[in-house]
Parts: C-alpha cells; sequence; structure tokens
C-alpha cells in the first residue's frame, strides 16, 4: 500500500501516516483473529471494541463531517485482513451519518458519541422484503400519533440486525404529489417496545445480518431525524458519502489476494519450474495488478473529489464502486486459479476472499444501479 500511496497526489503527509498506522493495528490486532467463523456476533462486537480503542471509530462517527478519504484509507487496510472487521468499522459510519447532519442536539449528542466510542453499535436499515434498489416500493411505515411515531413494517438483510443498539430506520409517513413515497428517518433503540429481530439470516461469509421487524413500535417524534420526507434525501446522501468506500474495501481484498497469489506462484513447481516463470501465470498476474491499480486509481479521485469539491461527486464514487467490486472479483478469482487445488479448501485465505467478495457487487446498490446511475449523471452533464 505504502508505494502507491506515497505516489498519488490525492493525500495529505497525515492521511499517509494514517495508512501506516492503520496497517500496523491490523497486522497486530485483526490478522490474528481474522479467520474466526464462528460466533461471528460475538467477533463483530470485538473489533467494535478494538476499532474504538484504537481511536478508529471517529473517522466513520465523525460529527463535523466524514473525510472520505481517510474512509477509504482504513476500509481498504481493514478489508485486507478481514471482511467482518471492515463491516464493524463502516457499519458505525453507515448508522450515524444521517444522525450527524440532521438529528436535534441531545440525539445526535448522545448516539454519536456512544458509537464513536464503541459503546453502542449501530445499523442501517432501509432494505424490505420487497424493496431493495426500488426504494420508492418501501412498505414499512410511521404515523403520528401526538408526541411519538408508530412503526410498522419488517426490513430484510440488515447488517448488524441482533448486535446493533440502535438503528437509522426509513419509513413511508406520507405520499408525494407524483405517487412516490415521502420517506422518513428515525431513530430506533433495540430496546423500543414493538421492536424484535426476527431472524438471523446466514450469508456464504460471515457476517452478521438479518431481518427485523416493527409492530406498533412507539418512537418519540424529537428522535425523526430532520423533518418528515427528508429521508430519501438523507439515505442518498449517507449512500454518497459511503459508495467510494465499497471500493476501497474491494481494493484491500483484491489486494491481499494477488500478495498470495504472487507469494504461492514464487514458492509452488509444476512441471519442473515455478508458477511464476510459466508465461499464462505471468499473465493472470499483470492482468491483476493493472485492474487492481486502475481501481485504487478510481476510489482515491473519487475520494479527493469527495473532501475537495462542494458540488456531488455521484458519478466518481459509482464509476469507483462498479469498477473496483467488479475487478475485485476478477482479481480474486484469477488468486483461486493460480492456487489451483489449493486455492478451494475451506478457511485458506484466497477461499475465504473468494466468498467475502461477492456480496460487494450488491450492497449499496448492484453493479447494474450504478451503470444506471454512471450513465444518468454522464447525459445531465452534456
Amino acid at each position: 500500500m505504502d508505494r502507491l500511496i506515497s505516489q498519488l497526489p490525492f493525500f495529505t503527509p497525515e492521511h499517509r501516516n494514517l495508512a501506516q498506522s492503520v496497517a500496523q493495528f491490523v497486522k497486530q490486532e485483526i490478522e490474528p483473529r481474522a479467520a474466526v467463523e464462528d460466533n461471528v456476533e460475538d467477533v463483530a462486537r470485538e473489533f467494535v471494541s478494538l476499532l474504538a480503542r484504537a481511536g478508529l471509530l471517529s473517522y466513520a462517527v465523525a460529527e463535523s463531517g466524514i473525510d472520505v478519504r481517510s474512509l477509504c484509507l482504513i476500509r481498504e487496510e481493514l478489508a485486507y485482513s478481514s471482511a467482518l472487521a471492515d463491516l464493524a468499522f463502516v457499519m458505525q459510519g453507515l448508522g450515524t451519518y444521517a444522525i450527524a447532519r440532521a438529528a436535534t442536539d441531545h440525539v445526535r449528542e448522545f448516539w454519536l458519541s456512544r458509537a464513536a466510542n464503541g459503546k453502542a453499535i449501530a445499523a442501517f436499515a432501509l432494505t424490505e422484503p420487497n424493496a431493495g434498489s426500488d426504494v420508492a416500493a418501501v412498505e414499512t411505515t410511521a404515523r403520528r400519533d401526538g408526541e411519538t411515531y408508530v412503526i410498522d413494517g419488517r426490513k430484510r438483510f440488515i447488517s448488524n440486525a441482533g448486535i446493533a443498539d440502535f438503528y437509522i430506520v426509513f419509513a413511508k409517513t406520507g405520499t408525494r404529489e407524483d405517487g412516490r413515497p415521502e420517506l422518513s428517518a428515525f431513530v430506533v433503540s433495540s430496546k423500543m417496545p414493538g421492536f424484535r429481530v426476527v431472524e438471523r439470516t446466514s450469508l456464504i461469509a460471515p457476517h452478521p445480518i438479518g431481518e427485523i421487524a416493527f409492530n406498533e413500535c412507539r418512537v418519540p417524534a424529537e428522535d425523526m431525524v430532520g423533518n418528515e420526507g427528508d429521508g430519501f434525501k438523507l439515505a442518498m446522501q449517507t449512500m454518497d458519502t459511503f459508495r467510494a468506500s465499497v471500493g476501497a474495501a474491494a481494493c484491500g481484498m483484491a489486494r491481499r489476494a494477488l500478495d498470495q497469489a504472487v507469494r504461492y506462484a514464487s514458492g509452488r513447481k509444476q512441471f519442473g519450474r515455478l508458477l511464476s516463470d510459466h508465461q499464462l501465470v505471468q499473465a493472470k498476474l499483470a492482468d491483476m495488478i493493472t485492474e487492481l491499480d486502475a481501481a485504487r486509481l478510481l476510489v482515491y479521485r473519487a475520494a479527493y473529489a469527495r473532501d475537495t469539491e462542494s458540488g456531488r461527486v455521484t458519478r466518481e464514487a459509482s464509476e469507483a464502486k462498479l469498477f473496483a467490486t467488479e475487478a475485485a472479483g476478477r482479481i480474486i478469482d484469477s488468486a483461486v486459479q493460480i492456487h489451483g487445488g489449493a486455492g478451494l479448501i475451506s478457511g485458506s485465505v484466497v477461499e475465504r476472499l473468494y466468498r467475502d467478495v461477492r456480496a460487494l457487487r450488491i450492497y449499496e446498490g448492484t453493479s447494474e444501479i450504478q451503470k444506471l446511475v454512471i450513465a444518468g449523471q454522464l447525459l445531465k452533464e452534456n
């Protein structure tokens, strides 16, 4: 990492120092726990505590604004070692960004301080059984009743479901003139009556995720984030801020796969010579490093633009997310191929990466949705 980071013009000395310190933290604290796939919820909680003690959660939970370059540098290094550690880090940010921007002062201070010091775990609850990429299909409702809002509905594929202490929940509070739902955002404590975890969902890679439900869950009106109807805007602002960092996580996984492939090819002999001496293997390695460099350039260009430009960088962030996640899938697949049968052994690094990387092309906007966003922005610009 250090070589590319030192070459790019996007970073300050503080960013470069951060990259080095996070790499050391990951080596000492995360890597020894990276292969653990049992007791996922307990490990996720442990990672939140470790990140808090290292002071890293303050980069994801920032009342005064997120430095996206720092966010990306941290996510890349965490994902190099552990997708679960990366999740523990970024969910604190996804679950608090809207709160930092629009919640009342005492709600903001209460939850942000607890999220930043690891005393409260956050979650972002937008997706539903019938509403994924199509946010207009949200069916969860929130109706005003005196000084409270009554929330009813279900949310699906919610990361940190079951371990989160609070959720930023998006619910329909009315209908706009164009017929689309008016979405509003609420902070909901996991201890609120009417809230429950319906199920934990088992995925191909370890991930604390599940389905949650609200049955006449009464939330104080002061726990609305922003005003009625601000939910869609807040959700999109959250995605715009964090989308490039998904690409950074993909780059971390791809970089680890490349390192493993180079190491294996340099030590494994076939037909009397090292794999690394075979031209077809060299061709794979050349493709892998070229795609990785291109992906990182797109990611850090988007992060730099987000930090330094006043306008929206939706297209740049979507390009970074699209290319980096798709490229990471190809890079990791090539690493498995170079390992041959050894790459299929359950628990090996490249096998774990092969499972971990797949979700990145889906969550926070599928690759197909990113293409629509990119094309839409391009057409607006011309």
